[in-house]
């Protein structure tokens, strides 16, 4: 029997895991991806619409329309269009057991050969690095490209540049920028085979692979059949992946030699100090708590104190002159402000226009957060980065951003030093600390929005202009009240670390009407 060709991604597929692409061929209807999954693959056709309008400028080439339906017709104009001299986008190939589309192919020798061109390819990928297995990937569309008989030259790929800067007017003229990989792939052509004659031997096989779960369901990136792996394996009650920052290879070697291992079998000399901690009190299922230190850390903090939480949204793709792909821009804020005596006030910020909430979210900002005081957060990093950004963008706000920066008090680093509780499972995030210090908030009672990848979903949906006015409403309060339910929870916390149980909090409108 014939054997019939695999597509770059089911080889890419194998690459991961034999028993991923076995599964990808013969039980389709397992795979849930996860909804990060989804945004991603959003990014890359985005990117790609924008690849095929900067390598064709002039509206010459032709983009070959894909379907399942249709790969025979679309290899067949792929070949007609192979005499031409024009860019093809989403070109296919069929040879050698494997069936590849090429994301960018651009005639070489045109004006000397237009007859018979030679060609470059390029692939676009929708990320700022390099990726190992992105090398892979490229091998493997230049062997069947050049198996397929096509007079392939070069090689490159097209990822994009981090530190580029979108003037705006749609012009995305250095977005992408290339690495040569002509002579590494057209190296690796006998590699490739092998993967494919590998990967065609499992396609065949009757029997689903008994590959146990590990670290390549999520390496080099999520797979959507883990579910389905997992769901025979013994359950451990205190599974490994607990462990905080998983990161030394002695650690990471000796988790991939013990599949099954329960929290309390990794040896004490393997961890840090704070995975030890983590280890000690889940196995014992005692709290840890060192009162004191997380008292004097809070220590010399006057009022009023602010507690301040954002909301970004990151596009790949800039929408926004003065932004960068991937920069995180803040579209939302929740300040809970807390006097000495317990009067707690609240003021929120959301921009659903559509335009860059950049400026008017700085002004608020600062008006909102006063001129003195500690302000709280839960990840100094990430709000701190974002201030500074914000600062840099606007130099006239700069003096009072910057300012605010300096009163930024961490409350994670807290959390971090002198608190786990064992249902933690490992986390600091705040949904994970506030069920044990406080556990009347619930962010389940929420309607709509109740983490941070639910926000910037409703984020997106609200600027969408099909999005109905009523709706748009109503995501805005959904979006406010996750927000201020985070703050709400770091004032929370802030009484327990700080041993303050005995403020009694109070709202101002409560105080108004008194």
């Amino acid at each position: 029997m014939p054997m019939k060709p695999l597509s770059k991604s089911r080889l890419m597929a194998y690459r991961q895991c034999p028993r991923r692409l076995w599964l990808e061929l013969h039980r389709p209807e397992l795979r849930e991806d996860s909804a990060a999954t989804q945004a991603i693959f959003r990014t890359g056709h985005q990117v790609g619409a924008i690849a095929q309008r900067l390598y064709d400028p002039d509206n010459t080439g032709t983009i070959i329309e894909l379907s399942p339906e249709r790969v025979a017709d679309a290899l067949a104009q792929t070949q007609a269009l192979l005499g031409s001299a024009a860019p093809i986008f989403e070109a296919g190939f069929s040879a050698s057991g494997a069936r590849a589309f090429a994301d960018v192919l651009l005639p070489v020798n045109a004006v000397d050969e237009p007859d018979a061109p030679t060609w470059r390819m390029v692939e676009v990928k929708a990320s700022t690095q390099v990726k190992p297995y992105f090398r892979d990937d490229a091998a493997i569309q230049a062997h069947v490209a050049r198996s397929a008989g096509v007079p392939l030259t070069a090689v490159a790929l097209a990822r994009i540049d981090s530190t580029w800067t979108y003037p705006g007017e749609g012009d995305y003229r250095g977005l992408l920028v290339e690495e040569d990989l002509t002579a590494e792939v057209f190296a690796r052509g006998a590699e490739v085979q092998t993967w494919i004659d590998e990967a065609q031997a499992v396609a065949r096989s009757a029997d689903e692979p008994g590959t146990r779960a590990g670290r390549q369901c999520s390496e080099p990136y999520p797979c959507g059949f883990v579910a389905h792996c997992r769901r025979d394996e013994p359950e451990v009650a205190q599974p490994v992946h607990w462990l905080p920052q998983i990161r030394s290879t002695s650690l990471r070697a000796w988790i991939d030699a013990h599949p099954g291992a329960s929290l309390g079998d990794v040896p004490d000399t393997l961890l840090s100090e704070i995975q030890r901690r983590v280890k000690a009190h889940t196995v014992s299922g005692e709290v840890y708590f060192d009162a004191e230190g997380a008292a004097a850390d809070l220590e010399g903090h006057v009022f009023p104190a602010c507690f301040v939480d954002f909301e970004s949204i990151n596009f790949g793709v800039p929408v926004w002159p003065g932004t960068r792909p991937f920069q995180q821009v803040p579209f939302q804020f929740s300040v809970h402000r807390l006097e000495a005596c317990g009067t707690l006030s609240h003021r929120s910020f959301v921009d659903l226009s559509g335009d860059d909430p950049s400026r008017a979210f700085a002004h608020a900002l600062i008006d909102a957060c006063g001129s003195d005081g500690p302000v709280f957060v839960y990840n100094q990093a990430f709000e701190a980065a974002r201030i500074r950004e914000l600062a840099e963008r606007f130099p006239g706000l700069s003096t009072a951003l910057l300012a605010l920066e300096t009163r930024i008090v961490d409350l994670l680093k807290v959390a971090r030093r002198r608190y786990y509780h064992p249902a933690q499972e490992g986390s600091w995030s705040i949904k994970r600390v506030l069920p044990a210090i406080a556990p009347d908030l619930n962010y389940a009672t929420l309607d709509g929005v109740q983490d941070g990848g639910m926000a910037m979903d409703a984020y997106c949906e609200a600027i969408d202009p099909q999005t109905p006015a009523v709706r748009r409403a109503q995501i805005g309060e959904q979006l406010t009240a996750y927000c201020a339910l985070d703050t709400y929870a770091m004032v929370r916390l802030w009484q327990f670390f700080a041993g303050r149980q005995d403020l009694g909090l109070c709202s101002a409108e409560s105080v108004k009407e008194q």
